[in-house]
């Protein structure tokens, strides 16, 4: 179920989430200019590899899977995605596709957050955007790396 938050209501929603809590307030207001409340069932995908990366989600409740296909392996989840976390960074850089499968393993509740909405605001508020991206660097890295650790595991290395 796709609910649209009203922007005052957006701005106070995800202000409170852990991974944007703290950041500039004007960088909170824009941001919720077009966010988005999502409710998705177990085994519901959030976002296929391959699709347009248009946004990012806040994860408020539930558990994701972060899935790939491996040749004579099928599906293999690299890793899982809380509460308190955030969920996509291909909306960063071209071509803006999803490199990864994310799957709901329980009932998930996320904000998606607008990908031309933080790329506009970042170049709006550089300062602003900056923190964001220092918030988000150790998340691309940490994932990395538990999926090198996955790979390694999975080919016996």
């Amino acid at each position: 179920m796709t609910e649209p938050l009203h922007r005052h209501e957006s701005a106070l929603r995800i202000a409170d989430h852990p991974f944007l809590r703290g950041l500039d307030p004007s960088l909170i207001e824009s941001l919720s200019e077009q966010a988005v409340e999502r409710d998705f069932d177990p085994g519901e995908f959030l976002l296929r590899d391959g699709e347009t990366a248009d946004g990012c989600y806040l994860v408020f409740h539930g558990k994701i899977a972060l899935e790939v296909s491996a040749p004579d392996r099928g599906r293999l989840t690299i890793q899982t995605v809380g509460p308190g976390e955030i969920l996509g960074w291909s909306w960063l850089t071209p071509p803006y596709r999803w490199q990864v499968d994310a799957r709901a393993l329980k009932h998930v509740r996320v904000v998606r957050l607008d990908a031309g909405v933080l790329r506009r605001t970042f170049t709006e508020l550089p300062e602003a955007g900056y923190q964001f991206l220092l918030r988000l660097l150790p998340v691309v890295a940490h994932r990395l790396e538990n999926t090198r650790i996955q790979l390694l595991d999975v080919h016996g290395v």
